[in-house]
């Protein structure tokens, strides 16, 4: 079982223990230096545990075609051992994943948002931690109406990440910025990639360290949704190599708002 701080401050250093049949060290949990007199406030969240994914914060994506392969729904489900998994299979002659998200569930702008999340180990496909909101097809004031915030997308097996930010929309105003790291030790075991939006700018983590600092787009000022995701392409690899079916894994998901 996790060990979870019910009250609503939580503090910088608490700890979390593990729930998935993978994971057998303690978690401890980052929360970013705030000025002072100021604290986190656990807002949303979702540990994963029971027998069924929550419907009243989650929506199963599919039955759609996606990229190379399929979003559907039966793909993403939980453990039953505290985590959801994202499966990617091959179902005869296509290849499908799972994917779920927040949408009209759960909206929110700012704060720091964090997912314990372990890679899967084939090729041919990526997970991604991600927030999206209907202004991010609007063209004309930057990303400030909207921008889709790649918390981390992770289409390699080597330990390399990707950290990405696109606003005005998808065609020929589409603007972008982003960057990458290799972390070894990413490899294996459970992770946390987290993002702290201010009205000022993101700054992305890896378990509790930053990577990337930027105001790229103007930085979005309205609420979006959260997604979890696999997509199934080249950008991953060759997923005819892949020995399927494969997954990714998610420990939790939390956003923290600062308290006023």
């Amino acid at each position: 079982m996790k060990a979870i701080l019910w009250s609503s401050v939580l503090f910088l250093g608490a700890f979390a223990a593990p729930a998935s049949f993978a994971q057998t060290e303690p978690a401890k949990e980052f929360l970013p230096p705030l000025p002072a007199g100021k604290e986190w406030k656990l807002t949303w969240h979702d540990e994963f545990d029971g027998a069924t994914l929550d419907e009243t914060k989650w929506n199963r994506l599919g039955d759609s075609k996606r990229r190379d392969g399929y979003w559907v729904k039966e793909d993403a489900y939980l453990s039953g051992k505290g985590t959801l998994l994202l499966r990617t299979k091959k179902d005869g002659d296509r290849y499908t994943c799972g994917a779920v998200n927040t949408r009209d569930k759960f909206e929110h702008a700012f704060g720091y948002y964090v997912a314990r999340c372990q890679m899967p180990a084939q090729p041919g496909h990526w997970p991604a931690f991600w927030m999206m909101c209907a202004g991010v097809s609007k063209v004309g004031n930057g990303g400030r109406d909207g921008t889709e915030i790649d918390i981390v997308e992770i289409p390699w097996r080597d330990g390399k990440v990707t950290f990405n930010l696109h606003w005005d929309g998808y065609g020929k105003d589409h603007q972008a910025a982003g960057t990458n790291t290799t972390l070894v030790s990413l490899i294996e075991g459970f992770h946390d990639y987290a993002l702290l939006w201010t009205p000022e700018e993101y700054v992305f983590y890896v378990d509790g360290k930053e990577v990337w600092r930027t105001k790229a787009g103007g930085v979005s000022q309205v609420p979006e949704f959260i997604k979890l995701t696999e997509e199934i392409g080249k950008w991953g690899g060759d997923i005819t190599k892949a020995r399927l079916p494969d997954y990714f894994e998610v420990d939790y998901v939390r956003v923290y708002e600062m308290s006023k």
